[in-house]
């Protein structure tokens, strides 16, 4: 265009140069095609590496998560983990997909503009080529802030986001104990906090970008100066000068916008630097190179030898201390004992969530740290103390115990648990959706789903953490009914508080303080006078003096 503006002016605008100019004219139109079917594909095409470039980091980043140990997120809030996979990887989307092709245009009309400067005037662009350097080290620099600020920026916006899932989760006990001032202020602190970072950010970007155009334009004005006196000396024709003005504007506008870009850049990748953390994590808990079979058929019996252990955040004190037991194949063993004794750490190690610190656990005959990690907790069912339902469907919940299961054998595992007669009642029957946490359930019934997973799941080896602890006592006959079902042929660790639920296990471990103080049957155990005799006649008294 400036090469077109220039030959105009130069032949003059006469009507003996009408056919010329024509000429030029129609050629600049041709242009004007060009430039707009290109900007589409280049917006096309950019826009669409962006999305999949954020598809690809959310779907990596989500899988590696999956592989890292409990010990991670003790010490990483998820709710913040979520803000770097949803927040971050926006910016990175909106950086990639929109100021990336912006930088692109104005990158090749840069290069493309120099090169034309050059051929209009080498002696002038030459003097232009002086101040670049100028304008290049306080993009570096201020960038760099800019860099800094948006990390620190995206980590206060994440916290707004813990905040507010916190706080959403538990509200009605923030409203329970009319504490919503106290949450409105905390919130809005989270808030100003990242205003304040954001701002020290905005006005970084400011300076950055004032000082870029500053110079540009004053190189511009200098370049003219030197232009205009050129053609006053006869060394430099009107139709040259005005296309170096031209190209001299572009070239201005193009650096101008490519020091905004890197701004933007350079908030993008403090939220890129946040997700490269994530990736650089090493879980923990990872399958041996070489891993030992585990013997088939599955037996189901657990050995615990000398097993001390420390959690990683509880360096100084020990959750299990010198504790060796026997599980044998379809048994069941019952685990009692105060709060914090240890015993959900059992079911813990027992999946291989944690390494023992001294010790070794064998399943099968085999050490847990020896087999691979899928085939070992292929062998183990699990039933929380709270049933975790999934933003699902019954059915999809159910199905997660065994995805490759039928229908039938769905609806089978949900009749053994005792959970068929309300799930024909929803809206859809087995096929209703859930809702977040299972909302549309009762307590008992999220319970009864659980167990059918763990009985789709048929695993020989059933652990049962406090299943029927937070049941009314309807609901807790039917779970009890389903547990008894489930338990048939298995081998069965149970956690269980009330003890008139454990009387007939074949043994009963009892735990205090990480040690393993006593073993036996519940009539023995009642016999030694022990911690479990001081534990039943506590309970025992106490649901006597309710009853009467």
């Amino acid at each position: 265009m400036p090469l077109a503006l220039r030959q105009a002016v130069d032949l003059g605008f006469t009507s003996d140069q009408a056919s010329a100019i024509n000429q030029v004219f129609l050629a600049l139109l041709g242009l004007a095609v060009v430039l707009a079917l290109s900007t589409a594909l280049r917006f096309y095409f950019v826009t669409w590496i962006g999305e999949r470039i954020v598809a690809d980091i959310r779907i990596a980043v989500q899988s590696h998560l999956l592989t890292l140990s409990p010990s991670f997120f003790e010490l990483n809030r998820p709710s913040e983990i979520s803000s770097r996979l949803t927040a971050d990887t926006t910016l990175i989307q909106a950086v990639v997909g929109a100021t990336v092709s912006v930088a692109l245009r104005n990158l090749i009309i840069a290069i493309g503009g120099v090169g034309l400067l050059i051929y209009l005037s080498p002696g002038l662009t030459g003097l232009m080529a002086i101040i670049i350097p100028l304008v290049v080290l306080p993009i570096v620099f201020l960038g760099r802030r800019v860099q800094k600020l948006s990390r620190s920026s995206q980590d206060r916006v994440a916290d707004i986001g813990s905040l507010a899932t916190e706080v959403l989760g538990a509200l009605r006990v923030v409203q329970s104990f009319t504490q919503q001032a106290r949450e409105r202020s905390r919130f809005e602190g989270a808030v100003d906090a990242a205003f304040k970072v954001a701002g020290r950010r905005i006005f970084v970007r400011s300076v950055l970008t004032a000082f870029v155009i500053l110079l540009i334009f004053s190189a511009v004005v200098l370049v003219l100066w030197k232009g205009a006196n050129a053609v006053i000396a006869g060394d430099m024709s009107g139709g040259t000068i005005a296309a170096f003005v031209i190209a001299s504007g572009l070239v201005a506008g193009a650096l101008g916008a490519l020091s905004e870009v890197y701004g933007e850049i350079m908030r993008a990748a403090g939220a890129a630097g946040r997700l490269s953390d994530l990736m650089q994590e090493v879980p923990d808990i990872v399958s041996p190179p070489s891993p030992a079979p585990l013997p088939e058929p599955a037996m189901g019996e657990i050995a615990f030898s000398d097993v001390t252990f420390f959690y990683p955040t509880l360096p100084d004190r020990s959750a299990l201390q010198d504790v060796s037991f026997t599980v044998a194949p379809g048994q069941t063993v019952a685990v009692v004992g105060p709060s914090g004794a240890g015993k959900t750490t059992l079911f813990q190690l027992i999946q291989r969530f944690y390494d023992v610190t001294d010790g070794d656990i064998l399943v099968d005959g085999v050490s847990v740290k020896a087999a691979e990690l899928d085939a070992l907790r292929s062998r183990t069912a699990l039933v929380p103390q709270e049933g975790t339902i999934f933003a699902a469907t019954a059915y999809e919940n159910i199905l997660y115990g065994r995805p490759d299961a039928s229908e039938a054998e769905v609806w089978g595992a949900a009749k053994a648990a005792a959970a068929d007669e309300f799930l024909r009642d929803l809206p859809e029957g087995i096929h209703s959706f859930l809702g977040e946490a299972g909302v549309r359930l009762s307590g008992g019934q999220r319970q009864r789903l659980s167990i059918a997973r763990a009985i789709l799941r048929d695993a020989p080896i059933l652990l049962l953490d406090e299943a029927t602890s937070a049941l009314d006592a309807k609901s807790e006959r039917l779970v009890q009914q389903a547990l008894s079902r489930l338990m048939e042929g298995r081998t069965t660790l149970v956690i269980a508080h009330r003890l008139a639920t454990i009387k007939r296990a074949d043994k009963i471990l009892v735990f205090d303080k990480g040690r393993l103080v006593d073993e036996g049957t519940h009539e023995a155990l009642l016999a030694n006078g022990g911690l479990y005799a001081q534990l039943a006649e506590l309970q025992f008294s106490d649901e006597v003096a309710l009853q009467t």
